[in-house]
């Protein structure tokens, strides 16, 4: 892992990133495959849902940035797909090791980042409404991270796993 950065502005967002990194697979732990596919009566995305849409995100991000990226459950996630009733997601564990090396390569990625990119606008592919600089369109995506982890967290204490456990405790 690169642990020099090329912009400073972008050292907090790391900080974040590199949170994420570590509670994604302490998020999932433990779930069964059974279990990650609950909705309990609800229309809430199941834990296998959000697992593999934050895979996407880290995906999608390496590619918005320049680089060339995919995950074992790409056909399920890209283009923004909601969930689909009746599918069988991928195991947790797929979804682990397509984790960790997504993230290697996207933190290399980022740490090589300059400013002048940072500034640039990002226009999302098939949505022309959505423009906004790297920058932001990276600390929207780290919110979302949070968000998503914040669910499975919570799933697993609704499905009765322990909660989760915080890097070094």
């Amino acid at each position: 892992m690169n642990t020099k950065v090329n912009c400073n502005r972008i050292e907090p967002l790391l900080f974040l990133y590199d949170l994420h990194t570590q509670l994604f697979p302490n998020v999932i732990t433990g779930i069964s495959a059974d279990d990650a596919h609950k909705r309990l009566d609800s229309k809430a995305n199941h834990v296998a849902w959000l697992a593999g849409s934050l895979v996407q995100q880290r995906v999608d991000l390496v590619n918005d940035f320049g680089g060339n990226a995919g995950h074992s459950a790409e056909a399920l996630f890209s283009n923004f797909q909601g969930i689909k009733d009746d599918t069988r997601y991928p195991e947790l564990d797929t979804y682990d090791k397509d984790w960790q090396k997504v993230s290697k390569q996207l933190r290399d990625i980022l740490a090589e980042t300059t400013g002048e990119k940072l500034d640039s606008i990002h226009k999302q592919p098939g949505m022309p409404e959505i423009e906004m600089p790297y920058f932001d369109m990276l600390g929207y995506s780290i919110h979302r991270e949070s968000y998503l982890i914040g669910q499975i967290g919570l799933w697993r204490r609704i499905l009765g796993y322990p909660a989760m456990k915080y890097p070094g405790m």
